[in-house]
């Protein structure tokens, strides 16, 4: 017989009887009063059940006279709960009448358990008493290979979690030590200014430390673990390098180990090396709660286990958390395993191996770590993402080892939302949405890009239906045409691209470039968009697209993509995270716009950047050709708004294939307005390229 149920409370069987059919009806010719076979069924169901008291009224007194029901219960809830059984299934039943009256059955047994099938012959025996028939229990009736003496027991051995590594074999996210803070009750003087000082030191309620002293656990010699912090590295502090954190980490150290009573040792921990310079790249762990393990029943977590929570933590889980073993053995009175039953071997989890380049992600981190703001970096040609930084950030590893409430409220309300992840988010991009304009507009043949669309002033209106509002361009140049629209950012002339292409056009080819779509990345970005509906519906909404503006809003990897076009004849390639070794990049988009087209804007973007004139020209290099985009949006709560806010930008390009280290670079910054624009963007990435196309 099959059982489909499982058993509650982790229940085991180790009797189990199939649907064969006891052959004895005629040879047992009436001795018993009942079946045995249905006598053995009952109590298995009642064994499935947890219904220890109706198991022992169906076992005859005489045969648990030494154990008494307590003892009876306890030897068999305690080995049917320990070990998780289900699926029984029960062969080759057969009954046979001994000659002092009783009968014995016997068949042929399998079940799964958490450690992998057991499989056996079970036997049982029936005695007629004058309360009825009767099961004769013995220990082998949980195991035959168990005696009185003996125990079943569940051994495990923790899988190692995987480690996430960079694109040389860096250390990401690994194991490291951490210092765990703890108090021997005996040796503390003045407990409650003890308890006091701690909480102070570790910023944390001290009634928490009261409830660690005060467990049912705890003697006067016994090290009670209430905190755990970073470990402080005394090579560390000897280096000329050394920061002012550290040293104030050490000095918070010195004063708890100047308490009477308090104690640290070292402990095993998630460790994250760059902290929060990829805090929300690579998230963090933490122990499993009840919630987790009654979720996914079937991933073996149990108390104590670690889980990922956010970043390639959560999004590689299963890789890196690797199977425990587990062994169920019978073990004897000495300790020694008798027999093993049933074994799971350990697994480790898989190292993930990302395409991130460690310096350059730090890098990017320490030029914007006190902005509002992200960056995304990859190679043009492959489609490896090499950085995606936001910024401010979090320290993944003060999570793992646990925040205190006060810390973690003060995380989530602060103004500049060091949790928010900037880098899947989408942004109005501003003028690094002209190319994009451009490329449609070529490859849709709206535009000649020897047209000159004529020199308009700083400001124009299509027609008085527009009422008060103009699109204003920051110069005046001639002649008007597209390669000098790009190298000037004139926001006037796109606004007229945008009106020639048209709104159906316009939406169609965005759709074309993936706009509404979910970019093909191993992490979930926000879909770009060009409108708050499914069309762009008025005129100004379409002119103040053609400049990135209106209510278009780009994730930056996607921007960042639809950049590498115009390096690779007009194909899109698709990013990528997981490193799978140097290789060609995979198209995402094929043609998404046409060789010229792509030829001639990444022409005019190497003009943005050398061209004196240029709006990029702050990030010109003489060692090596760039090209690239500025680009600042303005955010206003209405058209008449003065106080709005601008996001500044700058995407930049090595603009030559044998480039030693291409590199594509997006960064972003929520607020310059009093800061310099997109100037400040771009001063701040020139530092980071002076770094890393120089190898460093």
């Amino acid at each position: 017989m099959k059982h489909t149920r499982k058993i509650p409370a982790l229940i085991i069987s180790m009797i189990v009887i199939g649907g064969v059919s006891i052959y004895a009806a005629g040879v047992l010719g009436g001795m018993m009063k009942e079946d045995p076979e249905k006598l053995l069924r009952k109590y298995m169901e009642h064994i499935e059940d947890g219904d220890y008291d109706a198991m022992y009224a169906m076992v005859s007194p005489e045969s648990v006279r030494g154990l008494g029901k307590e003892g009876y219960i306890e030897r068999n809830s305690r080995i049917y709960e320990g070990i998780e059984a289900h699926d029984f299934e029960a062969q080759d039943i057969v009954a046979e009448e001994q000659e002092d009256g009783r009968v014995a059955v016997t068949y042929r047994g399998s079940f799964d358990t958490l450690a992998g099938e057991i499989t056996f012959t079970g036997r049982a025996v029936f005695v007629d008493t004058e309360e009825g028939c009767r099961l004769a229990w013995e220990d082998s009736l949980i195991h035959p290979d168990l005696t009185r003496t003996d125990k079943i027991q569940v051994f495990t051995e923790q899988a190692k979690r995987g480690e996430i590594q960079d694109r040389d074999g860096k250390t990401l996210a690994g194991e490291g030590t951490a210092s765990s803070v703890g108090i021997i009750p005996g040796k503390m003087a003045d407990r409650e200014a003890a308890v006091a000082q701690m909480a102070s030191l570790l910023e944390t309620d001290a009634d928490s430390i009261r409830r660690a002293l005060e467990a049912d656990w705890v003697r006067e010699d016994t090290f009670v673990p209430v905190a755990t912090i970073p470990k402080v590295d005394d090579l560390a502090l000897l280096s000329p390098q050394t920061d002012e954190a550290l040293l104030r980490e050490y000095g918070r150290q010195e004063q708890l180990l100047a308490l009477p009573g308090v104690m640290m040792t070292d402990i095993q921990t998630r460790a994250y090396p760059l902290g929060p310079a990829a805090a929300h790249l690579i998230g963090y762990v933490q122990e499993v709660t009840a919630e987790d393990i009654e979720n996914d029943p079937e991933a073996g977590y149990t108390p104590g286990s670690m889980i990922g929570r956010s970043g390639m933590e959560g999004l590689y889980e299963k890789a890196l958390k690797g199977r425990d073993g587990c062994k169920i053995a019978i073990v004897d009175k000495d300790g020694n395993t008798k027999k093993t039953l049933a074994e799971i071997p350990k697994e480790d989890g898989r190292d993930i191996r990302l395409t991130i380049d460690q310096k350059l992600q730090a890098s990017l981190y320490a030029q914007f770590r006190d902005d509002r703001g992200c960056s995304v970096a990859m190679d043009p040609y492959t489609g490896e993402v090499l950085a995606l930084v936001s910024t401010p950030s979090y320290d993944d590893n003060a999570l793992v080892n646990g925040l205190s409430q006060e810390k973690w409220t003060a995380l989530e309300e602060d103004a500049d939302r060091p949790l928010y992840n900037r880098f899947r988010q989408i942004w109005c991009p501003g003028s690094t949405f002209k190319p994009v304009v451009a490329g449609i507009g070529r490859t849709t043949g709206r535009l000649d890009p020897n047209e000159d669309f004529g020199n308009e002033g700083l400001e124009w209106q299509k027609d008085p239906s527009w009422g008060s509002y103009h699109v204003t361009t920051l110069q005046a140049y001639e002649p008007v045409i597209m390669k000098n629209a790009l190298i000037y950012s004139d926001n006037i002339y796109f606004a007229k691209a945008a009106l020639k292409i048209g709104a159906e056009e316009l939406a169609r080819s965005l759709d074309a470039l993936g706009f509404g779509q979910r970019l093909p990345f191993e992490i979930q970005m926000e879909p770009s968009q060009y409108s708050n509906t499914d069309t762009i519906g008025t005129e100004i909404q379409l002119a103040d697209s053609g400049y990135g503006q209106g209510e278009i809003l780009v994730n930056p990897l996607h921007l960042a993509s639809i950049y590498t076009a115009f390096l690779n004849g007009g194909d899109m390639i698709r990013p990528y995270l997981e490193y799978r070794g140097n290789g060609p990049g995979e198209v995402w988009i094929s043609g998404a716009y046409s060789g010229d087209a792509a030829g001639e804007i990444a022409e005019a973007l190497r003009e943005t950047v050398n061209d004196p004139k240029g709006t990029g020209y702050a990030a010109h290099r003489e060692d090596l050709v760039l090209a690239g985009k500025t680009g600042t949006a303005e955010l206003k709560a209405t058209r008449e708004d003065t106080n709005g806010t601008e996001i500044g930008w700058f995407a930049v390009f090595t603009a030559e294939r044998e480039t030693p280290r291409p590199l594509l670079l997006i960064s972003m910054v929520e607020d310059v307005k009093n800061s310099g624009g997109s100037g400040y963007v771009i001063a701040k990435d020139k530092a980071v390229l002076d770094g890393y196309l120089k190898g460093q």
